[in-house]
């Protein structure tokens, strides 16, 4: 992926306001590929003060968003399957990882892991379905 390409998808996640409610930020980028961060804090809890399924979910999203659309055509969500394994500390960074498995003409799927520094938090199995829409952030002028 060129830089410029990559340049795109680091400016739309500063922008993104979701991305920033949370502090994600995008660590790396190219086809078929994400690594995205997030620092886990009390902000975040549940109703047990561990850390909020949703807001590691948002993370594993944000990466698979990014890894998944960085093809000429736009592509969206099919099904995604989330294993909770470990509910990570306060405070620590966790690291969601996006990889592209195996991609068709009309669906593409992934695999999702999200870890902190020294442990596996929850693991992930994501599927895309592929639009013949075009895709306004990989058209470099």
């Amino acid at each position: 992926m060129e830089k410029e390409k990559q340049e795109i998808f680091f400016n739309k996640v500063m922008q993104e306001p979701f991305a920033r409610l949370l502090g994600i930020e995008l660590k790396e980028v190219r086809e078929g590929y994400a690594r995205c961060s997030m620092r886990y804090s009390g902000d975040m809890d549940n109703l047990h003060g561990a850390a909020h399924g949703g807001a590691i979910f948002a993370l594993i999203d944000e990466a698979f968003e990014i890894s998944s659309n960085n093809y000429e055509n736009i592509a969206v969500a099919l099904n995604i399957n989330v294993i909770y394994v470990k509910a990570p500390k306060k405070e620590t960074l966790l690291e969601a990882e996006a990889k592209e498995i195996y991609r068709t003409r009309k669906t593409a799927s992934y695999k999702i892991t999200v870890k902190n520094e020294n442990d596996l938090i929850a693991m992930c199995q994501a599927l895309v379905y592929i639009t013949e829409k075009p895709n306004p952030l990989v058209t470099v002028k």
